[in-house]
């Protein structure tokens, strides 16, 4: 036993090395750098997420996400490729490496973490898939829609929502499956389905903004689903991966502690150790991810804590105004809690 011991010591403390060393940048990291721009993947247009204005300029949630990457890898909010993806492309382009990032509220799923060659950074917007009716037909149940037919998009997670809702029910319906956003909402507002199905916070705007005269409309009451919204990566760099995790983590983590846009600057005496190590006053906190000190609150400088962009696309400040609901912080009756940057 003394000899195998003996024989094992120097594979044990050859392990020890590895795992005792410093995280390394990943080669999709290198990649970014070297390029001096972020491929971000976005949708082809859902406002409050990521759209485009007349313009080209992107706005939302998951375009001021890219920002914030950016802006911790390279320095400056505006050095992002958009590479705008259907639902039927998105999974292919991140797989391709076409983009380096998807931040195209797409729905985290057991089948897409682990079956389709990605990682879920984390969830920046709690949803859940509801329907849209003229108000003329007099429903007010999603129950009361036997035999009705609903517009819905392909190749998302809403379509096997439908169908899996409906089944429990023991109610037929019949789903009108459409390749893309347009003509599906252009089908409904023309009257070839009853009802259109997909994320509430996606029907608040369409009710808001593209129908005809939105009081001719009503959301109904039921929400079938969980849609949990967030950026995700490719399989095979973990180093990439912490860097898009931590990022949507300082940005929940910078609401907490009340470091703002505006606060920054003035913050960066605060006694409190929690707010020193945030803003690279404290300790280093960008080293273990390939990052500068300064990285956290750079990001911060640049886009705001994640209340700020939420308000903004989402929120009070934005054309939706949605409430945060299940998107406020943890300690506001909410959802949004981030692990601790130390």
């Amino acid at each position: 036993m003394r000899h195998l011991h003996r024989a094992l010591a120097p594979l044990a403390l050859g392990l020890l090395a590895v795992f005792s060393l410093p995280a390394q940048a990943g080669k999709t990291l290198d990649s970014i750098k070297q390029k001096g721009q972020l491929a971000c993947g976005v949708s082809t247009g859902v406002i409050g997420f990521s759209a485009a204005d007349s313009q080209g300029q992107w706005h939302g949630l998951d375009a001021d996400f890219c920002r914030a990457l950016a802006t911790a890898v390279l320095g400056d909010p505006n050095k992002v490729r958009w590479v705008p993806l259907g639902s039927q492309q998105r999974f292919t382009a991140l797989q391709s490496g076409e983009v380096d990032v998807l931040a195209r509220n797409t729905t985290w799923s057991l089948s897409r973490d682990a079956g389709q060659g990605m990682l879920f950074a984390g969830i920046n917007y709690y949803d859940g898939q509801g329907f849209l009716v003229p108000k003329k037909l007099k429903i007010t149940s999603a129950k009361q829609l036997k035999n009705a037919e609903i517009c819905v998009q392909s190749g998302t997670t809403t379509e096997k929502n439908l169908a899996d809702y409906f089944r429990a029910q023991n109610i037929k319906v019949k789903p009108v499956v459409f390749d893309k956003f347009e003509p599906s909402l252009k089908a409904f507002f023309s009257g070839r389905c009853q009802a259109y199905t997909t994320d509430a916070s996606a029907l608040a705007f369409i009710r808001s903004k593209e129908a005809p005269n939105p009081d001719d409309y009503v959301v109904l009451p039921e929400i079938i689903s969980k849609e949990p919204l967030g950026p995700a990566v490719r399989r095979g760099d973990e180093d990439w991966f912490g860097v898009v995790r931590w990022v949507l983590n300082a940005l929940v983590e910078a609401e907490e502690l009340g470091i703002t846009q505006a606060r920054v600057d003035s913050l960066k005496t605060s006694p409190d150790p929690a707010i020193q190590r945030f803003l690279g006053a404290g300790d280093d906190l960008g080293k273990p991810l390939g990052l500068d000190k300064d990285w956290a609150a750079r990001v911060i400088k640049t886009t705001g804590n994640y209340g700020e962009i939420f308000t903004r696309n989402l929120g009070a400040d934005s054309p939706l105004k949605l409430p945060r609901g299940l998107n406020a912080l943890w300690n506001k009756g909410g959802l949004m809690y981030a692990p601790p940057l130390r």
